[in-house]
């Protein structure tokens, strides 16, 4: 299945962003001003800045001498694997230099670079503070050429990718960003807890509510949540959905449409979550709960069996996991054994957006950082350090540099083959603050599945009718 997500900003909120101080927008931008800066990517894909001879190790033509500079998202990840992508250009690149700065700052420090025409040449454009890359996407690369190179090792990039991983850097026909890691979302448990007790992950809903059942047998729960991320039990209920009614149910919802929220296979899904609440499977108290503190309800004193998550949940929980957990993961129920995409199946939705300025002043220095970055040995240190994969298959060992996580993510990788799916929406629109709202009531038992759709359905008409968000059209 292709998942092909064109993602855009929600001007109100943008500028809500932006009026939230001087101190985030020292130059008191305004995102047509952002828009206005710069010129478009420039004819041949070049990109700003002299560029030296074109060879087989130098794709992009690198000119000697040059510097290369890198502006890294300073977040989860933290910088140093960019780093060790910079040192190993400036052994194959003569005389090359790379500056690697770390920011968590991204947008009110490079808008007003992008306005003044001398943006960076690498731009990891990621974290809270963000620039929508629709505001900028005129101005940037098509990267396409990157992927169609070949790495240091001389395999073509494109035949070293997971499937599906490049459509949400993708805009009007261009992809203008790579995104770098690739996050799987699962449900994760112990799989010490769970051989202890004969257990074994749901494949449908059904079997999630016999599980929730032996569970509350054992004093436990089936799940838990936290309020600031209550929005992951809608990530699940939608990967539920999405297996069970085939990609137009991503589609409909991806877009918005008015009827999205009363089709069949998302209305099974809450019927059976709401049976998980009714049923008492829910661990009581989550929308008054801090959301690292609730995952540590799940792993450490593992009063709940599941939690819906992305891979990122081993390395964020690394310091609240009980001695043996042997965390593990398992793809989204579907609601029956008969659903239109397989069990496995999975929402694979890559992130840490990478994109080249093509008014940067090295312009081939920045393709050529993320043709380093794109190659084996780099990723393959990535998903070393950061117990992460990036979006290059085929990079980590069989024992997963002992971490059993990072080995579910890959199983479920090879399991999915081509079925795997992704979406971007609620970021695109800035609905996260909104969605816990209705989530956390509904998680809570204040309300039933019907208010849920309702609620949900009202608040992608309100978006959707509303001129000043800027709509993507998705494919």
């Amino acid at each position: 299945m292709t998942g092909t997500t064109r993602r855009t900003v929600q001007r109100r909120n943008f500028l809500k962003a932006l009026t939230a101080g001087a101190v985030v927008t020292p130059f008191g931008l305004s995102l047509a001003s952002c828009a206005a800066g710069g010129s478009g990517p420039s004819e041949g894909g070049g990109g700003g800045g002299a560029t030296g001879a074109v060879t087989d190790t130098n794709p992009f033509g690198v000119a000697a001498d040059s510097t290369v500079e890198a502006i890294i998202f300073d977040g989860g990840y933290g910088t140093d694997y960019a780093s060790f992508a910079a040192n190993l250009l400036q052994e194959n690149q003569d005389g090359v230099t790379v500056d690697v700065t770390g920011s968590t700052q991204i947008a009110q420090q490079m808008q007003p670079r992008f306005v003044g025409g001398n943006p960076p040449d690498l731009l990891d454009n990621s974290g809270a503070n963000a620039i929508g890359i629709s505001t900028i996407a005129a101005q940037l690369e098509d990267l396409q050429e990157v992927i169609d190179a070949v790495n240091t090792e001389g395999t073509p990039i494109a035949d070293t990718l997971y499937p599906n991983v490049l459509g949400v850097g993708q805009f009007d026909g261009r992809l203008v960003a790579i995104n770098y890691v690739l996050t799987v979302y699962a449900l994760w448990y112990s799989q010490t807890l769970f051989d202890a007790n004969g257990w074994t992950a749901p494949q449908t809903w059904d079997d999630a509510l016999a599980l929730g059942a032996a569970a509350q047998e054992q004093g436990k729960y089936l799940f838990t949540w936290g309020r600031e991320a209550a929005s992951y039990f809608l990530t699940m209920a939608l990967d539920s959905a999405i297996k069970e009614g085939g990609d137009e149910v991503r589609l409909q919802m991806a877009n918005l449409q008015a009827d999205a929220w009363s089709g069949e296979a998302i209305t099974g899904v809450l019927a059976a979550m709401e049976q998980v609440v009714a049923n008492g499977y829910m661990r009581p108290g989550g929308a008054g709960t801090q959301f690292t503190q609730a995952q540590a309800q799940w792993s450490q004193a593992q009063e709940a069996l599941l939690y819906p998550s992305g891979s990122w949940i081993e390395n964020e929980m690394a310091d609240a996991t009980a001695d043996d957990f042997q965390m593990t993961g398992a793809p989204a129920p579907t609601v029956t054994a008969d659903a239109a995409l397989p069990y496995a199946a999975i929402n694979n939705t890559p992130n840490e957006p990478f994109a080249v300025p093509s008014q940067g002043a090295n312009a081939a220095g920045g393709k050529e950082m993320l043709r380093v970055m794109l190659s084996p040995e780099t990723a393959t240190e990535f998903a070393r350090t950061k117990l992460a994969s990036t979006i290059v298959a085929g990079t980590i060992p069989e024992d997963a540099f002992g971490s059993t996580a990072l080995a579910a993510q890959v199983s479920m990788l090879e399991a999915a083959g081509t079925d795997t799916f992704n979406y971007n929406f609620v970021a695109t629109y800035g609905m996260t603050a909104d969605v816990n709202v209705l989530w956390n009531s509904f998680l809570s038992g204040d309300s039933d599945a019907a208010a849920l759709a309702e609620g949900m359905q009202a608040l992608f008409d309100r978006i959707r009718e509303d001129d000043s968000v800027e709509k993507v059209e998705v494919s």
